[in-house]
């Protein structure tokens, strides 16, 4: 059994593993590598048993999305670290390397998120992740290098690692014990911001999570369901206050959530004015939908949610009203 498993997530992606499998193989002799197939009805699983013989192939019975997806896949992987992958990340020489190093280095660390890159503009930061995450007080996430829309440009400014509030599932490294000990992600996400809300449990449980600036990968963001999908407006906005309901401490759980509901309504009128009804409809359907998960979704609570799961009180007023464009703002 080899340390680290890198685990690339896989739906009608043939294109996408044509053209990033081969840097995945060509860098990663550390690793065992599996492509996880979220039953493709496309080419994908013939193309890679023709074509990379040495990956190995966990079918899973249904397109489960991300959440389940790697829930069901990584039953049935064995290694002690999870790489779970993208399959439109182009890794570099010696990715792995600083990340098991770090693991190796730091036994308190359970979660690992690399640089992140954008593979169309490889001087930017990536929206996904770039270098690391975090939380304002409502549950809006941000991260090192992007705030909403604005991007940056690396110029090193964040090559320092550094703790973070939560990593990017397009390159998502986590100990396995830790990732099972947490029962994985929330299969009631099916795709967006599980990886948010897994970070945010693990946080609750004392585990750290790290930004490793020495591990860089591009991304291409978008490939499976791009940034103006309403679905992926939908699954934003619901799984937003399904986190919430799960993680805000006791103290501030109410007020907390009124004040995100509020300003999803915000949202859904500045939609409107911009005349994307779909996007509109889309948070009137996540609101619905959460309402009929509040219950079950309550019952998930832990029995500590930390008071101190944010680093700023509102991003939206700082990026908006205090031209907060950039982290370091």
């Amino acid at each position: 059994m080899k340390k680290i498993a890198v685990v690339i997530l896989n739906w009608n992606g043939t294109k996408l593993l044509e053209q990033f499998l081969p840097s995945v193989v060509k860098y990663s002799p550390e690793a065992e590598i599996y492509v996880a197939d979220n039953a493709s009805t496309d080419t994908s699983v013939d193309f890679v048993k023709a074509n990379f013989p040495t990956i190995k192939i966990v079918k899973n019975s249904g397109n489960y999305g991300f959440a389940k997806g790697y829930n069901e896949a990584l039953q049935h992987i064995d290694a002690e670290i999870y790489a779970l992958v993208n399959s439109d990340i182009e890794v570099t020489e010696n990715w792995l390397k600083p990340i098991l190093e770090t693991f190796e280095n730091e036994p308190k660390t359970a979660i690992i998120q690399p640089k992140l890159l954008d593979h169309k503009s490889k001087e930017y930061f990536e929206y996904a992740g770039a270098a690391g995450g975090f939380l304002d007080k409502y549950g809006y996430p941000y991260c090192r290098g992007r705030i909403f829309e604005t991007i940056e440009k690396d110029k090193k400014q964040y090559d320092d690692a550094c703790e973070i509030s939560w990593a990017s599932g397009a390159c998502f490294f986590i100990r396995s014990k830790v990732y099972h000990e947490l029962k994985g992600f929330d299969d009631d996400f099916f795709a967006h911001q599980e990886e948010i809300d897994l970070c945010w449990r693990a946080k609750n449980k004392g585990h750290i999570i790290k930004y490793n600036p020495n591990s860089v990968v591009y991304h291409v963001g978008g490939a499976t369901l791009q940034q103006g999908n309403p679905k992926k407006t939908f699954l934003n906005f619901r799984n937003s206050l399904l986190m919430l309901v799960k993680n805000l401490p006791k103290e501030n759980f109410y007020s907390v959530l009124l004040v995100r509901m509020l300003l999803d309504g915000v949202a859904g009128v500045h939609f409107l004015t911009q005349g994307k009804f779909s996007h509109c409809l889309a948070i009137l359907k996540a609101h619905w939908s959460f309402y009929t998960l509040f219950s079950i979704t309550y019952k998930k609570r832990g029995n500590f949610q930390s008071k101190t799961y944010y680093t700023v009180k509102s991003i939206v007023i700082n990026y908006y009203l205090n031209n907060g464009k950039v982290f370091a703002k």
